[in-house]
């Protein structure tokens, strides 16, 4: 379901990064694609499932067996942290960020916080103060730890979060975590967004205002 000329209200905002304020998916191929040509992986199917998982988390569910996970995820976090050439902010996201209180917004990743802090910093977008990453979390999405974390550390109940996301584990995340689940099409179709069943999707970030309502606030998308 496409939202437009709709809103729903809010008491904090919970943004994935990758492939929803951002995209860096030239980066992620080509670290995912090396290690997986390495290791005589189907490349393919590598790609899909990493998407929106941590790497350790990737790691143990795709690694053939005898494989070092903990040397193979930590060669592949820092490749990842060294490669920022073509990361680039999703249209919008900046201008949506700015217009939020700082205080009521935090960005919820898989990424370890170097990566993070890298890739925030290489698409032009702020570095929140509360960035929870996958080193802040001991389950990585798709369970909901992250977004419940980032909720409380706002003072918000999870039902009054809105979570954007753009990942199957993501969005399956958010959801678990019972919030409101806005979906960026970016990573996943949107039949496949549909059969997730979050509140709807947008194809950006344009487009999005936010309006104070009392103690919560309105987002609105036209």
């Amino acid at each position: 379901m496409l939202l437009t000329q709709t809103q729903i209200r809010v008491s904090c905002f919970l943004f994935d990064m990758d492939g929803t304020l951002l995209d860096s998916h030239a980066p992620m191929v080509r670290a995912y694609t090396d290690w997986a040509e390495r290791r005589g992986l189907d490349v393919a199917r590598v790609l899909h499932e990493c998407q929106g998982r941590r790497v350790i988390d990737s790691v143990r569910a795709l690694a053939p067996p005898g494989t070092d996970i903990e040397a193979d995820a930590a060669a592949l976090s820092q490749r990842e942290r060294d490669d920022v050439e073509g990361v680039v902010e999703i249209p919008g996201a900046g201008a949506f960020l700015a217009s939020l209180p700082p205080e009521r917004w935090a960005v919820v990743t898989s990424a370890d916080r170097v990566l993070a802090q890298n890739r925030l910093r290489a698409a032009g977008l702020p570095v929140p103060p509360l960035l929870i990453t996958g080193d802040d979390i001991v389950r990585g999405k798709p369970a909901p730890d992250g977004f419940l974390q980032g909720a409380r550390a706002l003072n918000a109940a999870p039902g009054q979060a809105a979570v954007f996301e753009d990942s199957t584990a993501g969005i399956q995340a958010g959801l678990a975590a019972g919030a409101q689940v806005v979906a960026i099409v970016s990573t996943l179709s949107t039949a496949q967004i549909d059969a997730l069943g979050p509140r709807g999707y947008v194809h950006d970030m344009r487009g999005l205002s936010v309006v104070p309502d009392g103690d919560a606030w309105v987002i609105r998308f036209a």
